[in-house]
């Protein structure tokens, strides 16, 4: 019998680079669509996917439209997703972070629990702005589960600080 090896386990290697990404608030599906799987390195789950909605969504600070591009990175150990936004051409937009529980990847679908907290993140980083959190405060998060409450306000936190001091593009290498 093999001894057991001090080097460090291979990322999973997808049996299908296809998978659905789903993304639910309070409890109902907020959005569902196909991604393709970048990379599972058994902690963060990489897939990139075109822009979902229809239509084109502006925010004021940036306009997501068809043709865009999403590299999304989700971590099953942290409370937050980034989401690399590029034009069609390949040109950054920026990155949009939403605060989410852990996510879980099972069956092919990579499921996230969106909990309101946002933040934006211009290319060139000059804008950070802190997106929803009359919505996280609405949302009652903070009665119900405080302690998912106080992980996400912390996530929240956590990526703004990121974000000012060195940007996002460390986090994701």
């Amino acid at each position: 019998m093999p001894a057991p090896s001090a080097e460090p386990r291979a990322p999973r290697t997808p049996r299908s680079k296809g998978l659905a990404v789903a993304l639910t608030k309070a409890g109902r599906t907020k959005i569902r669509y196909p991604a393709e799987l970048v990379r599972d390195d058994g902690t963060r789950v990489t897939v990139r996917a075109p822009w979902a909605a229809p239509g084109v969504r502006d925010f004021g600070f940036v306009r997501f439209e068809p043709g865009d591009v999403f590299t999304e990175h989700y971590w099953r150990d942290r409370w937050f997703a980034v989401k690399e936004v590029r034009t069609g051409d390949g040109e950054l937009k920026g990155w949009y972070c939403d605060i989410t529980r852990p996510a879980v990847l099972a069956d092919g679908v990579l499921a996230v629990e969106d909990l309101d907290l946002d933040l934006w993140v211009s290319a060139d980083g000059s804008s950070v702005l802190r997106l929803d959190e009359d919505e996280f405060e609405a949302s009652g998060l903070a009665g119900r589960d405080p302690g998912a409450a106080g992980a996400a306000a912390r996530a929240l936190d956590e990526l703004e600080a990121l974000a000012r001091a060195d940007g996002l593009a460390g986090l994701l290498t």
